[in-house]
């Protein structure tokens, strides 16, 4: 094989992609190797819709939320007839190392890729879900924490006009994070997320109390997780504690918007050791990230296990 790698994304978008993107065409060339982009994820790998990809093609997508390249989450990749021809649309290219931008279920599908047919890779955590076990930090996380935090900030001036509670519900899956760290970072009055069972009578008397000493309104932050329609803890709000309730769901807006500057910078941090990992002749990996600092993980290490979240954090909500 030629020395060429290539990129793709696969599943959800995040910010913090493009200028991963941007540095990996950088680095790949300052390291001899000759980049290649995989448009739309394992479609465009199957599709060859693989192209070689030059500076120009990243010049100024660093301030860009999304990917340049576009994502998919593949059925067809399921199959093995479809990786079967993945592997002979890659032998085209003379590619036999893989970068992907993804999550769990991405990682999982290399796996049985690399099995099948020796294509070296290493995965990159990228969910705003920040749910990837092995990993304390994925690409796209701090993103769309910002882009809560501003709709929270707004949010919580209507409503303090209004004399309202606003029920914001935020993404995450299954997984607790960013509704907990929103509830932690903006002084909500009441966060409910997956990890945690609750029981919403216990709050009544709080807060009719603080009605009475004058509280004007409440923030409440839901995960979507909890399973239960946001539009009955709005409905709670009003019969139960005596407040005219409303109800945001933040959606896709926190996969989008300008990357923030550390997104960016981990998005670059990310692509070099990956790169450097698959240089040193690591097979496949995932690159994770902890309190110190980066490491490589075996994908047996990562996918398919459940993440918990930081005990730490969920001690703040418990107390």
């Amino acid at each position: 094989m030629d020395n060429n790698i290539a990129i793709l994304c696969s599943g959800g978008d995040v910010s913090g992609m493009n200028p991963a993107i941007k540095h990996f065409v950088e680095y790949s060339i300052e390291k001899g190797l000759i980049p290649y982009f995989i448009y739309d994820g394992y479609e465009g790998l199957i599709d060859n819709n693989i192209e070689q990809a030059t500076y120009a093609d990243v010049a100024g997508i660093i301030t860009k939320g999304g990917t340049k390249i576009g994502s998919a989450r593949s059925k067809r990749f399921l199959e093995k007839k479809y990786r079967k021809i993945a592997k002979k649309n890659l032998d085209q290219h003379n590619i036999d190392m893989l970068i992907v931008l993804g999550g769990d279920g991405s990682f999982r599908g290399l796996d049985i890729f690399y099995k099948e047919h020796g294509i070296k890779f290493c995965g990159i955590p990228s969910t705003i879900d920040n749910d990837i076990n092995g990993t304390e930090y994925c690409l796209g996380v701090d993103t769309a924490l910002n882009v809560i935090r501003n709709a929270l900030d707004s949010i919580r001036d209507t409503a303090s006009s209004f004399k309202r509670a606003f029920v914001i519900e935020t993404m995450g899956r299954d997984c607790g994070y960013l509704a907990l760290v929103s509830h932690l970072t903006s002084g909500s009055e009441l966060c409910l997320i997956p990890e945690i069972p609750y029981n919403l009578e216990l709050y009544v008397n709080e807060f009719q109390k603080q009605l009475h000493h004058g509280r004007r309104y409440f923030l409440a932050i839901v995960s979507e997780g909890i399973k239960q329609d946001t539009s009955e803890i709005a409905e709670w709000f009003e019969k139960e504690v005596g407040i005219e309730a409303r109800v945001t769901v933040l959606g896709h807006i926190q996969r989008g918007g300008n990357p923030s500057s550390y997104d960016r910078l981990m998005g670059y941090k990310f692509v070099h050791y990956a790169i450097d990992a698959l240089l040193m002749g690591e097979q496949e990996s995932i690159i994770c990230y902890d309190k110190n600092g980066f490491n490589l993980k075996s994908i047996d290490e990562v996918a398919g296990i459940k993440k918990d979240l930081d005990p730490e954090l969920l001690q703040y909500l418990i107390n």
